[in-house]
């Protein structure tokens, strides 16, 4: 069976594949059939703490893998990829990093408020509101980035991924709605780069131990992708408000993020536009990030740095925030991609082959000098 070759022709099908089939599961699993669930129980699977009976949630090495080893698993990757790097290319996967963070946040923030200032900012156009916005548009899907600029960028392209894991979570959301400080826990550098920065220390102190790492560059991405649909659930497409409003926000988060992310690197002389658009996409865990916010509003409120009526209005819309942003991250589990192929098509016309680090060796040949080689042979 030609399994391999038959998910490779789905754009990003290492990474897309996995990931839905990981949400189908799961959102069966979500369904609680009682059959399954009697079945499960006969069997001896645990009970969860909702008192349901999951066949994800097994327990053992099978819950690890495909469910809840998804960071593990995108972290070994990370370690693996920094050992193919040189010192020489991290100082650009660094310039990347910051370019494309950068470029990330200020769209996604720049949307939200302006979608704020001409709409009602907790539910306006399409039930959307700003949170949702900020939430999705700023925080990109770092395993697949990492997985396509792994298949059609360079080295430094995934080293950038490193700079990029800062914008997980909710911190970004909640320092752009004014509900924390400017002060970023130096940990929280520490904790995203030292896997890269131990593997790339290894494989440039032995060129054995790089050459061993190399497989494991791309061996984690369908196990990783998979353990993040799994965290998904496809029963959001059947809401038509919602659905509309998740596909308004992966469409931009696609157009726009990429988009200004391809003049950012084009300002700063960068010849291969692969990564900005491998980052534009919504990470699965952002969808968390709505029930962060109401938590803190009401540590605010309760401190006496929000109002209440302001605290009680994000939790109320942070159900609805929660299910419009997982419709956004499956929309550019799909679109990212396609888009990333569609550039990597077009700039190797233009004779400029992604994966390469020098890209001044893929400039296209003069049409005089192929036609006097033709002549000489």
């Amino acid at each position: 069976m030609k399994i391999k070759q038959t998910i490779e022709r789905v754009p990003g099908g290492l990474m897309v594949v996995p990931l839905l089939l990981g949400a189908l599961l799961n959102t069966i699993d979500q369904m609680h059939i009682p059959a399954i669930m009697s079945m499960l129980k006969g069997l001896g699977v645990p009970e969860t703490p909702e008192g349901y009976y999951e066949f994800l949630r097994i327990g053992g090495f099978s819950q690890e893998l495909f469910k809840d080893g998804a960071l593990v698993l995108i972290a070994l990757f990370l370690f693996c990829a920094g050992s193919q790097m040189n010192l020489r290319v991290g100082g650009k996967a660094l310039k990347k990093g910051v370019l494309l963070t950068s470029s990330k946040y200020l769209t996604g923030l720049a949307v939200g408020l302006l979608f704020g200032y001409f709409f009602d900012p907790m539910s306006g156009l399409l039930g959307l509101s700003t949170m949702a916005i900020i939430a999705a548009m700023t925080n990109g899907n770092g395993g697949m980035y990492a997985a396509l600029t792994g298949q059609y960028g360079n080295r430094s392209d995934v080293g950038a991924v490193a700079i990029l894991s800062l914008n997980d979570g909710p911190f970004f959301t909640l320092m752009s709605l004014g509900l924390l400080g400017s002060s970023f826990p130096i940990i929280s550098f520490i904790a995203v780069l030292l896997p890269i920065g131990i593997g790339m220390l290894l494989g440039n102190l032995d060129k054995d131990i790089r050459e061993f790492l190399r497989p494991g560059e791309i061996l984690p991405v369908p196990f990783f992708a998979f353990a993040l649909g799994a965290g998904m659930n496809l029963a959001n497409f059947f809401n038509p408000s919602v659905v509309a409003a998740g596909l308004t926000i992966g469409f931009l988060t696609v157009f726009l993020t990429g988009g200004i992310g391809i003049l950012v690197f084009k300002l700063f002389k960068e010849k291969s536009y692969i990564a900005p658009v491998a980052e534009a996409s919504t990470a699965g865990n952002a969808a968390a990030t709505p029930a962060a916010v109401a938590a803190a509003a009401s540590v605010s409120a309760g401190a006496g740095m929000m109002t209440q009526a302001d605290a009680d209005a994000f939790q109320n819309i942070a159900n609805i925030a929660t299910a419009q942003i997982s419709i956004a991250t499956l929309t550019t589990a799909i679109l990212c991609p396609i888009a990333v192929i569609m550039v990597d098509r077009y700039q190797r016309k233009k004779g400029i082959n992604g994966k390469r680090e020098d890209l001044k060796m893929e400039a296209p040949a003069d049409p005089a000098e192929k036609k006097a080689k033709s002549m000489a042979t």
